[in-house]
């Protein structure tokens, strides 16, 4: 059975790579005090990282961003915990094609949101989300430093410590964001 699994992987992600040939998208930053929305895709499956996730929720929703966070959770029942979340939705494993690629109304429209910053946090690269990311309508999107993925999806990439703490990834995304100004606009004559 598990031979199967890496042929349909495999062809998941040709077909995926072949979306993303085709896919147009414009890069656009222009400064932290912009941003009016971030979404972001999360290893669901690491129960431990949600307090994180919610902390940081609070953060934006102080300084008025509107945060979705789209999840990964390879079980069959939701926790507890994230479940009547306004802003969180999980794929679960029977949303997921026989490619692995996901397919719900919520991804589509996660997918399609141009999000003003889009951040990765899916550490052990779980497939579905790396489809969501790669596809992505994101202006900017954010994820951890890989040198094994080429090309990156990621406009702007984090190297941190491993193993990776999220309150401190999170932390330090917001940090380097703040710290990109963007251009003022100069008359040409």
């Amino acid at each position: 059975m598990e031979l199967f699994k890496n042929v349909r992987l495999k062809i998941g992600k040709v077909i995926l790579s072949n979306k993303v040939a085709r896919l147009k998208r414009n890069v656009y930053y222009s400064g932290f005090s912009k941003v009016r929305n971030i979404g972001i895709v999360w290893d669901a499956s690491k129960t431990s990282e949600f307090s994180s996730l919610n902390r940081f929720h609070q953060r934006m929703a102080d300084n008025k961003i509107d945060l979705t966070v789209l999840g990964y959770y390879p079980g069959k029942n939701l926790p507890d915990q994230y479940t009547a979340i306004r802003f969180l939705t999980c794929i679960k494993k029977d949303e997921i094609n026989s490619f692995y690629h996901p397919d719900s109304t919520e991804t589509h429209s996660f997918i399609n949101n141009p999000f003003d910053i889009l951040i990765d946090i899916n550490f052990d690269k779980q497939f579905p989300l790396s489809y969501v990311t790669e596809l992505s309508k994101a202006r900017l999107k954010v994820g951890l430093f890989d040198n094994e993925t080429a090309p990156s999806p990621f406009d702007l990439m984090m190297e941190v410590k491993k193993p990776a703490d999220v309150d401190v990834y999170l932390n330090d995304i917001i940090h380097y964001l703040e710290m990109i100004k963007d251009k003022p606009n100069k008359k040409v004559d």
